[in-house]
């Protein structure tokens, strides 16, 4: 069988750049195997975990619950409450925009869920941002202007279902 070959050291910057040129080109898992590679010789290179969990939440339309938890997987490994809370509430509000474009009957109450965990991660990390670093104010505000938009964006009805009795 075919085996994987390892990245050399002196590669890692370069094809950094590449993962980074694929997720914009629209092909998260090109970008997900070179951070793989990267990965796999520079254990906690932050930048190509993040580039990592980035690219697998770029999978989220075709592939939401596999590269939802891969994504997941990623967070412990940052470094900084901050960077965990932050990309942690951007896991969720990507799982959300793509639950919400889904169109399928109870997709805008599951968006909504994400939404508000979003939210309740971007509350955290807007008190441990770092000075000058106001990426989840910008965040919040897009969650938060996203979700008066659409009025179909609401939480799902208390289920009163009662079973009957015999």
């Amino acid at each position: 069988m075919f085996e994987l070959r390892p990245l050399s050291k002196d590669a890692v910057v370069k094809a950094l750049e590449k993962a980074e040129r694929y997720r914009l080109l629209n092909e998260p898992f090109l970008a997900e195997s070179i951070c793989l590679d990267i990965l796999d010789v520079e254990p906690e290179h932050q930048r190509a975990l993040v580039t990592l969990l980035l690219a697998r939440t770029d999978q989220f339309p075709n592939r939401l619950s596999t590269a939802f938890r891969g994504a997941q997987e990623i967070v412990p490994r940052l470094e900084g409450e901050y960077a965990r809370v932050y990309y942690e509430g951007l896991i969720w509000e990507r799982r959300a925009k793509a639950l919400y474009n889904r169109h399928v009957p109870g997709a805008a109450q599951q968006a909504y869920d994400g939404f508000r965990r979003a939210l309740e991660l971007y509350r955290h990390a807007i008190d441990l941002h770092p000075e000058g670093n106001e990426e989840a104010i910008l965040r919040w505000n897009t969650c938060v202007r996203i979700m008066e938009r659409d009025p179909k964006l609401e939480e799902a009805p208390e289920d009163t279902f009662q079973p009957l009795l015999e």
